[in-house]
């Protein structure tokens, strides 16, 4: 295993490659979402997922990380898992289901970095740390509110859609 300097930009070379994914599967979920609720919650948090992939691949440049070529193979790659994954997930709950467990793998890595930034004095690293894991964890505690709507849609064969439609005419006629 590196140490070092080595083992901080693995890990950060990790980090971009993996909220990558993340943010590549919403990108893709705000377009193919059968459910506006679902692609209303991607494209309300995608900002922030952006901003979060920026920060990681600036520090990942700063640390001398991810050459250019390394990180077109990994676009390729994650863009050909991405679309395989996406293929095989018919429905929006099982996709929703699939962000949440990306967004924590994120969350816990922005963790992390924000403890251990904290403990070495690395501010950067600490801040990057600190703003991903607020914002992971605001999308998670969505994500994980609106996929609970869904399991319950699912089970009691409603359509989430026109439930949603139903409340907003009766609000509007109350």
């Amino acid at each position: 295993m590196d140490r070092g300097n080595a083992f901080l930009k693995s890990q950060i070379d990790r980090a971009v490659t993996q909220h990558g994914v993340f943010l590549s599967a919403l990108e893709a979920h705000e377009e193919q979402a059968e459910d506006p609720r679902f692609s209303d919650l991607c494209s309300r948090h995608l900002p922030h997922m952006r901003e979060h992939q920026r920060m990681l691949e600036e520090y990942q440049s700063q640390l001398g990380g991810g050459s250019a070529v390394a990180k077109a193979v990994t676009g390729m790659a994650v863009s050909a898992a991405r679309d395989l994954a996406d293929a095989a997930r018919g429905s929006d709950y099982v996709r929703l289901v699939g962000d949440i467990v990306m967004a924590r793998q994120s969350e816990d890595a922005f963790k992390t970095f924000r403890e251990g930034g904290r403990m070495m004095g690395n501010r950067t690293l600490q801040e990057i740390g600190d703003i991903g894991e607020r914002h992971h964890d605001a999308y998670v505690k969505e994500a994980n509110r609106l996929v609970q709507q869904l399991f319950v849609e699912h089970v009691q064969g409603v359509d989430g859609a026109a439930r949603l439609s139903a409340y907003t005419r009766l609000d509007a006629a109350t």
